[in-house]
């Protein structure tokens, strides 16, 4: 066998140029990252009353605890602050949300 041509031996196969998948395939343009401006100023107005809110429910239980008033303005501020951080936390989980709601979909999906 080693003298003898062979009869079976597999030739290439070119492929044309105007047969190859996804030749003229495009990304879809990727959306906007940023949660709408309205839904932001709503989430800052909400971190505001909030901590005017805590604020004031801090400075009227300490003063109905009989604390003086240098004692009731420190526990007013640190409510305040700590109402206006829980807030804040839940806000940006929101709009996080929002994004990623509105940012899934898929490329051939009308927009």
């Amino acid at each position: 066998m080693t003298g003898a041509p062979e009869e079976n031996q597999i030739e290439p196969v070119s492929i044309p140029d105007d047969v190859v998948p996804f030749a003229n395939f495009s990304a879809p343009e990727p959306l906007e990252t940023a949660p709408p401006a309205l839904a932001r100023w709503v989430a800052f107005a909400g971190i505001l009353v909030s901590g005017l809110m805590g604020g004031l429910i801090g400075f009227g239980t300490s003063d109905l605890l009989g604390f003086p008033r240098w004692a009731s303005s420190l526990v007013a501020i640190g409510f305040a602050i700590g109402c206006a951080i829980g807030v804040g936390i839940v806000a940006q989980l929101t709009l996080r949300a929002m994004n990623e709601w509105n940012a899934v979909h898929h490329p051939e999906d009308p927009r």
